[in-house]
Order: structure tokens, then C-alpha cells, then sequence
């Protein structure tokens, strides 16, 4: 493919196309040249994927490893006191997303169980319970309100929490460490305390499980001798941050791209059957876990480019997701849409385990939301909403909202 756009030199990041498109860079290198080298901060040359059919093949093709243990980790953006890294991370253990089979196999299998659909089901009504409980108390607030801190954090919080047995009352602890370790300008110590606090606490967790197990998640993982104990502080680490923080992200972007397109709002409040197939148009169109990596194992043809043994591959869901070769007219937020076959929950054999919880919360979320406040509003200007773009996760750090008085 002909290279009409320069070879980026650095993963480009700022929103300069407003706060739900991805950057203008990435949109025209997908056009042109939508499996594309790209130069690291650290000099190395690696690739950056932004179609929607490349990115596919990435993430069906075990050849491009999640292991983070087999070479240099290589991070496509500046990060202000980051040394340049020397060796290869060691695997951590648990955290299945960064292995390969047979390791992902085993122990991705130990969770399928916890997390299939008939048993997501049943979980449906204590979650609109939860939702409607977390909306009756913002209902109480004074206005304006933050609608991450008083709605969109709070009821994935909750819910995982539960699933899990992690005790509500921690959630200040892992949510300060979670958004620490989330955190792009955050050094490799910095981020290495806020994990090892996380993973300090879950330990103790998964300790007391194992001598006296309860009826949830980590108690039944707890059971299966198996599993070490640092294999159990791993899986936990990675549910409890998937497990409230892309959710959350979610229910906040997504109430914020709903208010500021006000044609799509009306849609869904003339017709709340449409919130399902709203929710997957939002996911398609915001993306919020956007970036993930791969490593080439071996040389490998993908688009017409070949992908060098060693090379860190750079792969943007949201860019894919936005791919005109797929989508028609992608860049159209359109509740109608029937929005199929989006890798927002990625794709492969990492697709997201809980992709079924977290589609059951926010069809919760948005139905109660926008049918308890239906007058819902930006309480400030939209340029002044903070997006999370120094973030691993995008969102916003804060939405305040107000609603007329008298709504229910």
C-alpha cells in the first residue's frame, strides 16, 4: 500500500478531533496506510494497526504474543522519569492477559464458569437493583452532580465487589491505586507501589478466602488447590480492575456522548427498547480500552506489510471500530445502527471474559439513568469536561450534570 501520511513517531494521542474520535493522525494513517510502522520513544521501530480487518488478524494470530516476559516492553509515548527498559518483564502470575497457551488456557478455563451467560442473567435483577439504589441517593444530592463519582463508578464498583467478595468498604484503597497504576505519566516506581498496595491487600483477601471461603468468585477460585496463591492474587488484580474501571469509563463517556448528541437522546427516550442496541453503538464508538499490544514471535505478512520477529505491535480497537471498510458511515453516532462484529471487547482468545456482566450494567445504567432523569444536562460547557487522556482507560475524570427539578 502506497504511504501517503509520514511514519508517526510516537502513538498519536490528543483528542484533536473532539472528545470521542480518535486523534486525527490515527483516522488518516488508517486510510492511508492502515497497518503502519511507527517509531517508539526509545527509538525502537515497531507497527501500529488501525484497520479494522488487520487488527482482527492480530488478535486471532497466537504468533503475536501477550507476553510481556519475552522481550523489552517498548511504550509508544513519552512518560516524563520512565527509564528506558533493558530486559524483559518477569510473567506475573495470574494475570492471564499478558500469557499465552497452554498457560492463558489453564487458567482462563478456571473462570468460564463464573462467568457465562445464563449465570450473568441471573445476576440481571440485583444489578438493576443496585443501579436504581445508586440513583435514588444521587437523586438526593445538591446539583450539579458528578456523575463518575455518584453513579458511573459506584455501580460497576459495586457490583464486581460483590461478585467477587471484595469488601465494599476497600473501595477507596484499590480505586486510588487502580487509577495511580492506570496512569500514563506515572513512573515505574510509582506504578509499582500503587500495584504492589493492590496486590499487598488482595493477597491478605485470598489468604483469609482460602481458610474460610464464601459463596462468591474469589472464594470458589480459593478453593481449587490448583492455584497458588499468587496465581489467585494475579486473577484477582485483573478482574478487579477490568471488573469496575472500562464500565465505568463507559457510563460516563457514554452519558456524555448522549447529551451532546441530542437527536440520538430523544431516540432513546422515545423508545427505551433501544438502549441494548445503544449500548453496543457506544461501545463501538468510544472504544474507552483502546490500546493493546502484541509482540511478533516470528516474521509475520499482515496487510501487505511484514511484521519483523520482535517488534512491538501497537493495535487501536477504537480506530477499527471506526474503520469505514466495515462501518458504514462510522464517524455517526447512530443508536439505530445494530452495531455487529466490534472489537471493543477486543478479539481472539483474549476477547473480554466479563464483555456479558459488563453489557448487563450498562443497559441497567442507562435505562434507569435516562429514564429517572430524563432532563439530564451538561452542568458545565463541554470543552471544560476533563477527558482522561492521560489515562490508560479513556473517559472523563468528571461529568457534572444537573436535571430539573421534580424528575423521577
Amino acid at each position: 500500500m502506497t504511504n501517503t501520511v509520514p511514519v508517526p513517531h510516537g502513538l498519536p494521542m490528543e483528542r484533536n478531533a473532539g472528545p470521542f474520535a480518535p486523534p486525527r493522525e490515527i483516522t488518516e494513517l488508517r486510510d492511508a496506510r492502515p497497518v503502519s510502522p511507527l517509531v517508539f520513544p526509545d527509538g525502537h521501530r515497531g507497527w501500529l494497526v488501525t484497520g479494522y480487518d488487520a487488527v482482527r488478524k492480530v488478535l486471532s494470530d497466537t504468533r503475536f504474543s501477550s507476553r510481556l516476559d519475552l522481550g523489552v516492553i517498548h511504550v509508544p509515548y513519552e512518560t516524563p522519569g520512565m527509564p528506558t527498559p533493558t530486559e524483559p518483564s518477569p510473567q506475573i502470575p495470574g494475570l492471564f492477559v499478558a500469557m499465552d497457551p497452554p498457560d492463558h488456557t489453564r487458567l482462563r478455563r478456571k473462570l468460564t464458569g463464573a462467568f457465562t451467560v445464563k449465570r450473568m442473567k441471573q445476576l440481571r435483577d440485583h444489578i438493576v437493583e443496585i443501579t436504581e439504589n445508586q440513583l435514588d441517593a444521587m437523586q438526593r444530592l445538591p446539583q450539579p452532580v458528578d456523575l463518575v463519582k455518584e453513579f458511573a463508578l459506584p455501580v460497576p464498583s459495586l457490583v464486581i465487589c460483590e461478585l467477587l467478595g471484595v469488601p465494599y468498604a476497600d473501595r477507596d484503597t484499590f480505586q486510588i491505586n487502580s487509577a495511580k497504576f492506570l496512569l500514563k505519566e506515572q513512573t515505574l516506581e510509582e506504578k509499582g507501589a500503587a500495584y504492589a498496595a493492590m496486590t499487598g491487600y488482595l493477597a491478605e483477601l485470598v489468604v483469609a478466602k482460602r481458610a474460610e471461603p464464601n459463596e462468591d468468585i474469589l472464594s470458589d477460585l480459593a478453593r481449587d488447590e490448583d492455584l497458588s496463591i499468587e496465581e489467585l492474587v494475579g486473577i484477582a488484580f485483573l478482574l478487579l480492575l477490568a471488573g469496575h474501571e472500562t464500565t465505568a469509563n463507559m457510563l460516563a463517556l457514554g452519558t456524555f456522548a448522549l447529551l451532546e448528541h441530542p437527536e440520538q437522546l430523544a431516540a432513546v427516550h422515545a423508545d427505551p427498547e433501544l438502549v441494548s442496541d445503544a449500548v453496543e453503538e457506544l461501545m463501538r464508538f468510544l472504544s474507552v480500552a483502546d490500546i493493546f499490544y502484541r509482540y511478533a514471535t516470528e516474521d509475520i505478512e499482515l496487510g501487505g506489510e511484514i511484521i519483523e520477529q520482535g517488534s512491538t505491535v501497537v493495535v487501536s480497537l477504537l480506530a477499527a471500530n471506526r474503520d469505514p471498510a466495515f462501518f458504514d458511515d462510522p464517524d455517526t453516532l447512530d443508536v439505530h445502527r445494530r452495531a455487529r462484529g466490534l472489537v471493543a471487547f477486543g478479539h481472539g482468545i483474549h476477547q473480554c471474559l466479563g464483555q456479558q456482566l459488563a453489557r448487563i450494567e450498562m443497559r441497567a445504567g442507562f435505562e434507569g439513568l435516562l429514564r429517572r432523569f430524563p432532563t439530564l444536562r451538561l452542568a458545565i460547557p463541554a470543552e471544560q469536561v476533563r477527558l482522561r487522556t492521560d489515562m490508560n482507560i479513556y473517559g472523563v475524570h468528571a461529568l457534572p450534570v444537573t436535571w430539573s427539578e421534580g424528575t423521577r
